[in-house]
């Protein structure tokens, strides 16, 4: 194809936009259809594209946001959680299969140093069409599903090394590593490290305070490209950058509001990526040598699939058979991140193009049949002894009780007391805020306090809302307070809402949206107005039963002005009623005043 830049990119949006439906529509994932996608569009297709490598190096930068999202996620407390089923159950898996497959391709003829690297990029799985298979199956919370995402964990973790490896061991031709570029890796490593640490972040305060959207997403852009380019010209991995930079913004209170606004770029970017992996499969090899690539994916599914099982079933697993069975029927596929090992192998040296292409068609054939073969595997499983077995709980198990039930969007004089009462009761929160002056004095006293916008669907999707059971709008601004309860209605429809409502207007507002309103200043004047009562000599039960009474009956004049609040004169109506009603239930007390033991009623 000799068109522009645009006629380009149009064609690959209405491949995506026209692939991936129809691949879910039959079970096989948004990742084999970009494949197949690029496998179409490719050279051995019907040739829209010709310059494969031009594509391919431009879209590794969605690999490169991809690792960046990773490194965002990645918690200390949730690694102290999951430790023992990520890194012995994941460690364990990955050495074994590089072991093996690593002494298949020094057999073959490999120099050690390819080998151990065709091993390490063998032994990943992919985490995309792992966890989307599950996630369809709806068998994430299963005993399997949980052992599966610890080593999928480990092995995004092991990737980041690897990565960067790959230049150490290629060195300058592919067969010496000096202390050159060991030193100015590891000073480029130090340099990261601390600009992620201290300068990224008061560069994002900076930012933050303009209150542009445009500008945020700008930054955030620069600082994952940024790092990914420095630690290229280092010698090291583009992405190994970007993981360095999401791991030291972990902690910070931006995290949620960059991964979302990176998410966008890393699951378009990344879609190309796949469908440029596709362009890249050398069909006409497949066709030339088809007794060796089907060799090398039965060899791959095989040794994964045994070491698999037995890492799930005896030790340190411990799954029932049924389920270590399953386990390796989702985890014995190459993956996405193989791809970009054997690109940046064949990059600096390590691997002849021969070698390259055949890897990456035996990886992308794996990827293509393990829907497929996942369901046969079902259907043969389906009475297998042991589907009801049921595992005794682990540490690792409550990883899902941990997670934070509860948002709060605006942490103001409202929302802190909301958020305190919560805490001390040891109940998880994530907590939103959009001032920046707040977020620095809450955090100095150690409140777990995000940036953010929570008027933005990407903002609530990253702070994990389809996990959240109760919702607590806190903001001090009423059209702002509205905007975000209604979207966390249309987004979350089964969760709760609590909403804090400025004065009678707006809660009928938040009341139209199924919210469960607050007036900010309803309860402390009630309360007030009880001590006034007692000052003057009222007696304190008999202040503290005039006090309930008034709130019961101002909560049903709400409810019943809720009904005709757009009418101003049914409106003015129903006060009118309200206020007679009111003081005949007051004259009443007055001539007939409450016995001690009906105001304890």
């Amino acid at each position: 194809m000799h068109g522009s830049g645009l006629e380009l990119a149009l064609v690959f949006l209405l491949a995506g936009v026209v692939a991936v439906p129809v691949f879910k529509r039959f079970g096989l994932g948004a990742v084999l259809a970009y494949l197949a996608a690029g496998v179409v569009l490719g050279p051995d297709g019907i040739g829209v594209v010709s310059d494969t490598a031009r594509i391919l190096n431009a879209s590794e930068i969605g690999v490169v946001m991809l690792l960046f999202v990773i490194g965002l996620e990645l918690s200390m407390p949730r690694l102290r959680v999951m430790r023992k089923p990520v890194f012995y159950s994941g460690g364990l898996q990955v050495v074994l299969t590089a072991a093996v497959l690593g002494a298949i391709a020094l057999a073959s003829g490999q120099h050690w140093k390819p080998a151990l690297v065709i091993g390490m990029g063998l032994a990943l799985s992919s985490t995309a069409v792992g966890l989307q298979l599950l996630g369809e199956r709806k068998e994430l919370s299963a005993d399997y599903g949980r052992l599966a995402f610890a080593i999928l964990l480990f092995q995004d973790l092991v990737a980041i090394p690897l990565l960067a490896a790959i230049p150490l061991l290629g060195g300058a031709n592919a067969e010496t590593l000096t202390w050159d570029v060991a030193g100015k890796a590891i000073g480029a490593l130090i340099l990261v490290v601390i600009g992620g640490r201290y300068l990224l972040r008061w560069v994002f305060r900076v930012v933050a305070r303009t209150r542009m959207p445009e500008v945020f997403t700008a930054t955030a852009l620069f600082a994952v490209l940024g790092s990914a380019w420095f630690m290229q010209e280092a010698g090291l991995s583009a992405g190994l950058g970007a993981f360095i930079a999401g791991v030291l913004l972990a902690d910070s209170e931006f995290r949620h509001e960059l991964e979302s606004q990176i998410q966008p770029f890393e699951g378009l970017l990344l879609g190309l990526f796949f469908i440029a992996v596709g362009m890249g499969i050398d069909l006409d090899r497949i066709i030339q040598e088809p007794q060796l690539i089907a060799g090398g994916v039965l060899a791959l599914l095989i040794v994964k699939f045994a070491i698999l099982f037995l890492v799930g079933k005896l030790w340190p697993g411990r799954l029932p058979g049924r389920s270590a069975l399953m386990l390796g029927g989702v985890l014995w596929l190459g993956g996405e991140f193989a791809f970009v090992v054997f690109r940046e192998a064949l990059r600096v040296g390590l691997l002849d193009n021969a070698v390259h292409d055949r890897l990456v068609a035996i990886v992308g054939v794996s990827m293509a049949l393990t829907p497929l073969l996942l369901i046969g595997l079902t259907r043969l499983l389906k009475d297998f002894p042991g589907r009801r077995e049921e595992k005794p709980k682990r540490e690792f198990d409550k990883i899902e009780i941990e997670r934070p039930k509860v948002l709060i969007a605006g942490m103001g004089r409202f929302g802190q007391i909301v958020a305190r009462l919560l805490v001390a009761q040891r109940i998880p929160i994530v907590a939103l805020e959009n001032d920046l002056e707040t977020i620095d004095t809450l955090r100095s006293f150690g409140v777990e306090l995000y940036y953010g916008d929570p008027t933005r669907p990407d903002l609530l999707r990253a702070a994990g809302g389809d996990r959240i059971k109760v919702f607590v709008m806190a903001i001090d601004d009423a059209d702002t307070n509205t905007k975000a309860v209604r979207l966390v209605r249309r987004m979350y429809p089964n969760a709760k809402v609590f909403a804090r409502a400025r004065d009678r207007r707006h809660a009928w507002r938040l009341m139209d949206l199924g919210a469960t309103v607050f007036r900010e200043m309803f309860g402390s004047s009630l309360e007030m107005g009880e001590q006034v009562m007692t000052a003057l000599g009222m007696s304190p039960e008999m202040a503290a039963d005039h006090v309930q009474r008034f709130r019961v009956h101002d909560e049903k004049v709400l409810r019943d002005q809720h009904l005709v609040y757009d009418d101003d004169e049914a409106l003015r109506q129903t006060g009118r009623e309200a206020r007679a009603e009111l003081m005949q239930l007051f004259e009443a007390d007055t001539e007939n005043p409450p016995t001690q033991q009906e105001t304890a009623k």
